[in-house]
């Protein structure tokens, strides 16, 4: 399903799909990649394609969740800003 159905979706917007974990209570753990990992709908996506799809063809599943990614250029910028308001405080 994910290789044949929602990867190439995924894939026509530049992103792509890694199934990161699958638990015996039904609780299916995926990373968005590429354009999609910082995409402001990737919740939306989740819900209304990922999702949608995986317990159509998988009853077992019931609930699917998106590991959150955070940008190596986000961390950075945050340490600058933990950095400044450190030496702020000395």
């Amino acid at each position: 399903m994910i290789k044949n159905e929602i990867r190439p979706l995924l894939q026509s917007h530049e992103g792509d799909i890694q199934l990161v974990k699958w638990e015996d209570n039904g609780t299916v753990t995926v990373r968005l990649l590429g354009a999609c990992a910082n995409c402001p709908s990737s919740e939306q996506t989740l819900s209304s394609l990922i999702e949608k799809k995986l317990k159509c063809c998988c009853p077992d599943i019931k609930q699917v969740n998106l590991v959150q990614q955070v940008s190596e250029e986000l961390i950075e910028q945050a340490l600058q800003i933990l950095r400044r308001e450190k030496t702020s405080d000395e």
